[in-house]
């Protein structure tokens, strides 16, 4: 055999052997069985406005937590035309929507941070129970929750008679520079305002009407933080504005005959509303009320 036939004959066995070896391997293992185990993509986790309502939905006593309207809409802002009646037990339970003794003006509870709204016994009936006192070192992670109308002018009294005020039960605990217990409107911005809240660490309620760029406030040094329900009412009555505690004239303070409250604001229990600085309150509220005559 030549030398040239004897290389290439050569060449053709070990083409032949590598082939055969080749052909004995396992195949290649599938990329993603290299590393980290391949899993089956995760759904993203709810906002925090989903896993409160799932949360306070899921357990017994707690208000559903709702999500807050836009703003108003524009459009004139009126006053009420008559005597206007609007009453608030909260006996009627989580089953049904929160409304007057009439069956009207809905409140809608609001949420963030985890906030919830409990109903919890208060005599033969119920009453609206607030987060406690948050102590965390930054107010803007506490829970905050409130109830909430629509907007309603006929909550509006202009220069009208107005009464309006709760029974509420706090502790010394609950105290803060500002606890919100109802009110409709804000006292800045040009918006005219009705209030009635507990402010100071002091315990003191107070009655507040703003608009026409002044704030008119009858504030007692009354400490109703004392673990018992009391009964708060404030009355404008022309030319002036006055705090009852338990049916006891505490404070009075003039305001002008010609002030007049109107504002396309919803009506609020519990805070101003749900963002950072809410003047949130904390402790228990029952038997709240507005009338206009």
């Amino acid at each position: 055999m030549s030398r040239k036939r004897w290389w290439a004959a050569s060449i053709g066995a070990l083409v032949l052997v590598g082939l055969a070896v080749h052909a004995q391997r396992p195949s290649s293992p599938p990329a993603f069985a290299v590393g980290r185990p391949a899993v089956s993509p995760q759904p993203a986790p709810p906002d925090l406005a989903t896993r409160t309502q799932r949360g306070a939905g899921a357990l017994a006593g707690l208000l559903p937590i709702q999500q807050p309207d836009a703003s108003p809409p524009p459009g004139r802002i009126r006053t009420a035309s008559g005597p206007v009646t609007v009453r608030y037990t909260f006996d009627g339970g989580v089953g049904r929507p929160i409304t007057d003794h009439l069956g009207r003006h809905e409140l809608r509870p609001l949420g963030q941070n985890g906030g919830a709204l409990r109903l919890v016994r208060q005599g033969s009936g119920l009453a609206l129970s607030y987060p406690d006192r948050c102590r965390l070192a930054h107010e803007r992670d506490c829970p905050r929750a409130i109830l909430e109308g629509r907007r309603d002018d006929t909550l509006n009294p202009g220069t009208k008679r107005l009464q309006y005020g709760a029974a509420v039960r706090m502790s010394p605990a609950d105290l803060s520079e500002g606890a919100n217990v109802v009110q409709k409107g804000y006292s800045v911005g040009r918006v005219s305002q009705y209030k009635l809240q507990v402010d100071h660490r002091l315990g003191h309620p107070s009655c507040v009407l703003a608009g026409d760029g002044a704030i008119y406030r009858a504030e007692p040094t009354v400490n109703v933080a004392d673990g018992r329900w009391h009964k708060l009412e404030c009355t404008r009555a022309r030319s002036k504005l006055t705090l009852t505690i338990d049916d006891a004239p505490a404070a009075t303070v003039a305001v002008p005959p010609s002030l007049s409250i109107a504002n396309a604001e919803p009506l609020r229990v519990g805070g101003k509303g749900t963002g950072k600085s809410n003047d949130q309150f904390a402790g228990e509220i029952d038997n709240v009320f507005i009338q206009i005559s």
